[in-house]
């Protein structure tokens, strides 16, 4: 098999982990030339644009855009005005797998073999995301065979000067800004950081609701119900609540007390998310 034959891509969505592995191989495995790739759905957060322009500074080479030819709208609108969710999860085979297999669709047929890295922890389960369909594109996992874990994932991030992505600050999620696996309080903190953001996907499900969609964006109650002052008191004291009783089951580490900040996954639980946006 010659050089001309293999081909190495890395998907990155704007998160930690993706982001981390793509250091990991730039520093690990200076011999494959990897093509890094994002999907973009055109309904990112801010904080993702800017954080994949640093990254691109570490790497020195540009990430590969991959916009699908048919933006949110238009697939809204094709599947009747009813929101994707966790049980229709429209938005990721539409606007994040689609645009990857027309992508590698010639070159596969070509006869290239293609290797895409993920960036799945040794501390996880391999969670549900792209399976290969194509008996040449093979998925790879270097942090499950290097032993890499979420403290892993922090100190690479860090030894390269990239730090978390701003929005972790407020958000763990990464991919749209209306993402149906958000926690209750990560959409009040969407009002308060991005309120136009939020106006829009309250926008979104007052009109699929008209339509007759049987889902929200947040389990159990619209955006106009969750938005309410006295219902955004009780989600805030929920959180805080949860965030104390974490804290007091924690065997902190003096060394590194950064390994040890809660994300929401520590708290609310590992939600089978898409890996194609949350990692």
């Amino acid at each position: 098999m010659t050089n001309d034959s293999v081909k190495h891509v890395l998907g990155l969505s704007g998160g930690r982990d993706s982001a981390a592995l793509a250091v990991h191989m730039r520093q690990h495995h200076p011999e494959l030339e990897i093509e890094y790739f994002f999907t973009d759905t055109g309904k990112e957060l801010p904080e993702v644009y800017e954080y994949l322009g640093r990254l691109e500074g570490f790497l020195g080479q540009p990430i590969r855009r991959l916009n699908p030819d048919r933006d949110f709208d238009f697939w809204l609108k094709q599947y009747n005005d009813f929101l994707p969710s966790p049980q229709t999860r429209w938005c990721t085979r539409q606007l994040k797998l689609r645009p990857f297999e027309q992508w590698l669709r010639p070159v596969l047929a070509a006869g290239t073999t293609v290797y895409s890295y993920v960036a799945i922890r040794s501390d996880e389960e391999y969670r549900e995301g792209y399976s290969s369909k194509h008996n040449r594109l093979v998925i790879r996992l270097p942090f499950k065979q290097a032993g890499v874990d979420k403290a892993g994932v922090l100190e690479i991030l860090d030894g390269a000067g990239l730090g978390l992505p701003k929005y972790y600050a407020w958000r763990t999620r990464s991919g749209c800004t209306f993402c149906f696996f958000q926690q209750k309080i990560e959409w009040v903190r969407l009002k308060e950081q991005h309120p136009m953001a939020f106006e829009e996907a309250k926008a979104y499900e007052k009109t699929a609701m008209d339509h007759g969609s049987p889902f929200t964006w947040s389990q159990g109650e619209s955006l106009a119900q969750l938005e309410k002052p006295e219902r955004i008191s009780q989600i805030r004291q929920d959180h805080e609540q949860r965030v104390r009783r974490m804290r007091s089951t924690l065997q902190p580490n003096p060394l590194r007390p950064e390994v040890d900040a809660l994300d929401m996954d520590d708290l609310y639980g590992q939600a089978k998310v898409c890996i194609a946006c949350h990692k």
